[in-house]
């Protein structure tokens, strides 16, 4: 990394009302002599853009040429504060019913209250009775969340709705005219992979001076911050520090990063991401084709360490499963869709529109692809994949499931404490399929493990003393739906690996009913940290796999 120039602007001469498009637009007033302004830009400041500048400042102007790196470090040593506390709770403050920031709004509190002391009192007169009631309740949706999981898998198995993007059409982009794009790279603690990271966002196929890599580092990571500078990442990588403050969660550091990006496009990669070279090319052309609706490219995910163990064999089959197939269907039924964590390619102007992230959500992707469904706002898919590392180990493995399911607990709240508008304004048919997707899946990991051990009970207990707590009817019902769900699963992962060719997963998804014991652990650690610390962010640990990407990927 070169050294860098101490920038110090005369905050006289800043002015409130054009803060936010310093660093957006490039340029920084730093210093007044003989009434002429000295302007910081990062960019060609002539004509029309240097009237408008002058015009802005009100006075003429002398042009420093800076790196956007300099430049945005000038900016955060003057806004970093107002930086940090728009990143936690703009949305908020935006629109306090769509934050996460208080798990129960009150109307939440006293529907709880009322139904918890409704089940109380009725295990109390009729124990029985409440007990099949409840497993009843949570047997049927149990089934009707995986049924609906198979039946848009299976819709979406009939169609390839993703963006084909030819290696033609990126050919005849012409580099001079391509819009600027922003590069998102949210790290924390991730000294062991960075110098990697720097070296697969160094291979994407993008004109240095029209990409943007921005790498947000948590204020306190100084570890990360020295391995970044250890790898000698190019001009055009810019290293932001985020500010400390709390909610300490990625969508904050991603919220910080949307401030200052100056990209038309924006695209979100984790430190451990891997993507296809030409993946911003493609995707500029998928915008370009679609309408204004779409505002985000969803690109696939895969592994580049399946082969490592079983559990990133399981992780791969899920992964196939979903990109190829579930999402398809969504799109197909035009039915609400939960983002991934990464590769999520953005319009920025509509990005900001939402309001961003909430960054008191920790799975704010699948926040997100609501609350950008609910205004109508459209989700395409690209054909190009990002390699990425399968956790490997179960205590990390169960620690990032919890995050996931809590954070799809958190957005079902969320958009559950209006369902009477939320089903008036994206429609009855959309609302229950968020309903069963985000409100569902959560449920149904929750319910793996009584109906695992109420199917083990069923094969070891005599039928007459069964018989004593369960009528035979609810027995049977809730036992079928058990089996009939696990089924249905276990057939949508032996789907997933068609599409890729990756024929040797296909005998794996017989462990799928395992594997899902392992989410309803993670669901019930989920469920307590929603109780007790609903914001913290369970942190995934990357560069554990002895796999090399570069011999797995693409292939």
């Amino acid at each position: 990394m070169t050294a860098r120039t101490t920038l110090t602007p005369d905050r006289r001469l800043l002015r409130a009302a054009s803060s936010e498009r310093y660093a957006r637009e490039g340029w920084l007033p730093l210093a007044m002599e003989d009434g002429v302004v000295t302007v910081a830009t990062s960019s060609p400041l002539v004509g029309r853009r240097r009237s408008r500048v002058e015009a802005e400042i009100g006075a003429p102007i002398r042009v420093r040429t800076v790196s956007q790196r300099d430049l945005i470090a000038a900016y955060m040593s003057v806004y970093g504060a107002e930086v940090a506390d728009l990143a936690a709770d703009g949305l908020y403050r935006k629109n306090p019913a769509m934050s996460a920031r208080h798990v129960l709004s009150r109307g939440q509190v006293v529907a709880l209250v009322v139904a918890l002391v409704v089940i109380a009192a009725a295990a109390v007169l009729w124990p029985l009775v409440t007990l099949m009631v409840v497993v009843g309740v949570a047997s049927v949706i149990f089934l009707a969340s995986t049924l609906f999981k198979f039946e848009v898998a299976l819709r979406g198995s009939r169609f390839d709705l993703v963006d084909r993007v030819t290696a033609e059409e990126v050919a005849a982009l012409d580099d001079a005219e391509l819009p600027i794009y922003t590069v998102l790279v949210p790290v924390f603690r991730e000294a062991r992979v960075v110098g990697r990271l720097v070296d697969n966002l160094g291979r994407l196929d993008y004109p240095a001076d029209r990409l943007e890599v921005i790498i947000l580092v948590e204020e306190e990571d100084d570890e990360t911050r020295e391995a970044i500078a250890r790898s000698e990442p190019p001009e055009n990588f810019v290293i932001l520090t985020i500010p400390k403050g709390a909610p300490q969660t990625k969508p904050r550091a991603c919220n910080a990063g949307l401030e200052v990006a100056r990209g038309e496009y924006l695209v979100i990669y984790d430190a451990e991401d891997a993507p296809e070279p030409d993946q911003l090319k493609k995707t500029v052309v998928a915008f370009q084709r679609s309408d204004p609706s779409t505002v985000v490219m969803q690109a696939a995910l895969n592994y580049f360490n399946a082969r490592e163990n079983v559990l990133t064999r399981m992780f791969s089959l899920e992964y196939s499963y979903w990109f190829d197939y579930m999402l398809t269907g969504l799109d197909v039924a035009d039915l609400p869709i939960p983002l991934g964590g990464t590769s999520n390619h953005f319009r920025t102007a509509a990005l900001r529109e939402l309001g961003g992230w909430d960054p008191y959500n920790v799975t704010e992707d699948a926040d997100l692809g609501i609350r950008a469904s609910a205004l109508g706002y459209r989700v395409g898919v690209v054909n190009s994949t990002t390699m990425e590392e399968a956790t490997s180990r179960m205590g990390i493995f169960v620690g990032q499931r919890s995050r996931w399911i809590k954070g799809y607990m958190q957005t079902a709240l969320v958009h559950a404490r209006q369902p009477l508008r939320l089903a008036r304004t994206i429609g009855l048919r959309r609302f229950a399929s968020f309903a069963l997707l985000i409100g569902g899946t959560p449920v149904t990991f929750l319910g793996v493990l009584p109906f695992t051990a109420l199917t083990v009970v069923a094969f070891f207990i005599p039928w007459d003393q069964l018989s004593v707590a369960f009528p035979a009817v609810v027995f049977w019902v809730c036992l079928l739906n058990f089996l009939i769900g696990n089924g249905l699963m276990v057939y949508l992962n032996m789907m997933g690996p068609y599409k890729r060719g990756t024929f040797w997963l296909v005998a794996w998804a017989l462990l799928n009913p395992v594997y899902w014991i392992l989410h309803s652990l993670a669901a019930y650690k989920a469920l307590w940290q929603l109780i007790t610390k609903p914001h913290y962010w369970e942190k995934t640990e990357h560069g554990l796999s002895e796999f090399d990407e570069r011999a797995a990927a693409f292939a």
